[in-house]
């Protein structure tokens, strides 16, 4: 299935948590689940439409590492994986 994001909507394949540390220790679903969570760009809509008109383009792009908050976005199930829609707004940062 291709999804086309409209706008400055992206759409960010969700990386799965660490679960068990490299020394072994297993870390509580609980405790992963807290912090910010990390995923890459799929997909990017065109831009930002701006009151004039106008479209500001995007500042990531399709295959990005971003940082985004766990209770952003629209989540989705698809065959591949969890993905999330959030908006450029709603990313914390680009991972580099």
């Amino acid at each position: 299935m291709n999804i086309k994001p409209l706008y400055d909507r992206v759409l960010v394949k969700v990386n799965s948590p660490e679960s068990t540390t490299k020394g072994g220790i297993i870390i509580p679903e609980s405790t992963t689940q807290e912090k910010s969570q990390e995923g890459t760009v799929a997909a990017v809509g065109t831009g930002k439409l701006l009151d004039d008109g106008t479209i500001m383009p995007l500042d990531v792009k399709k295959g990005d590492a971003v940082l985004f908050n766990k209770y952003g976005g629209m989540e989705l199930s698809l065959a591949d994986g969890e993905y999330v829609f959030l908006t450029q707004n709603e990313i914390l940062g680009i991972i580099e």
